[in-house]
């Protein structure tokens, strides 16, 4: 066996780019109701930030279409404050994917905390964390919520198992967390494959990673715009028309901050979670001045028809 023979089966037996797509190749895809791509927001953890971020929402007359919400965990709202979250979404019409459970890098696990140890990943760890997080998932579907964010591979194929048994209701949406790690063509194929919705690859991809990520999915690339320092602090709405060109569809997703550890803490005052809205919202306007700017004919709307919205 030769490399030759490897190549050869990877060109002709697969859809899979032998390399990375440095012909930047535009996507043909788009979202139900033609846009190319869309707003995300992540990190609205409790019912008084939701509010704030409505306001925002107001006053900057841009259309978010998903909140990823509860990265600390939904587990920390009781269910009046998990219901009333519930219904702010619906209020606004928009997409609620939420974090059920507190990370490993909150239970009482170890290895997930050390130096060394973070390169686990942030799979679940045992059938009894498996057990609770299907619990608050259960009580997450009786306040509403429709979305849930997954960074383990077999729960998402469980979910999906349930899903078409008609276990769990056939709208709820699974995305992919970046703390899942993908971050190229194979790996987002087998996502979908899996039966996610959408998903987070690397935060740091270039433009033709991304592009064979798209050349074998279909499902919706969920880019980071902005990251916290800790993750690596880079900011590519200078990017916004060229991602959204060859991601489509694509969401664009902010989450600037310090780290991630200060603001998914429990403790974390509302008050600092809303100054980072207003500059989450702050970029999202940017993201779309650039891709207004562009010649590329970017579609960007309000369509939500296809978004799993809470039923509260």
């Amino acid at each position: 066996m030769a490399f030759a023979d490897i190549a050869k089966f990877i060109e002709e037996k697969t859809d899979f780019p032998l390399k990375d797509r440095h012909d930047l190749p535009s996507s043909p895809l788009t979202f139900e109701g033609g846009a190319h791509y869309r707003m995300e927001i992540t990190g609205i953890e409790c019912a008084e930030n939701f509010e704030y971020l409505s306001k925002e929402i107001d006053k900057r007359k841009i259309p978010i279409h998903r909140v990823i919400g509860t990265v600390g965990g939904s587990a920390k709202l009781d269910f009046q404050e998990l219901k009333y979250y519930a219904q702010i979404a619906a209020d606004n019409k928009i997409e609620v994917l939420v974090n059920p459970v507190p990370s490993r890098s909150w239970d009482h696990g170890r290895q997930y905390t050390t130096s060394e140890g973070y390169v686990s990943g942030m799979r679940i760890r045992g059938q009894d964390n498996l057990y609770l997080w299907l619990k608050e998932f259960d009580r997450c579907l009786e306040a509403g919520i429709r979305g849930f964010l997954i960074c383990d591979e077999g729960l998402l194929s469980l979910l999906n198992d349930m899903k078409k048994e008609g276990v769990i209701p056939k709208d709820v949406k699974f995305k992919v967390s970046v703390f899942a790690g993908h971050g190229n063509a194979v790996g987002g194929k087998l996502l979908q494959d899996l039966g996610a919705d959408s998903f987070n690859p690397l935060g740091d991809l270039t433009w033709a990673m991304l592009a064979s990520v798209r050349s074998v999915t279909r499902i919706p690339m969920d880019v980071y715009m902005s990251v916290v320092d800790s993750m690596g602090g880079f900011q590519r709405n200078l990017e916004a028309d060229e991602i959204a060109r060859i991601c489509a569809p694509v969401y664009f997703k902010f989450e600037p901050g310090k780290n991630e550890a200060d603001i998914y803490n429990p403790w974390s005052s509302p008050a600092h979670l809303n100054e980072l809205v207003k500059l989450k919202m702050q970029y999202a306007v940017i993201a779309k001045e650039w891709c207004d700017r562009s010649n590329y004919n970017l579609v960007f709307n309000d369509y939500k028809d296809d978004l799993s919205i809470p039923r509260p």
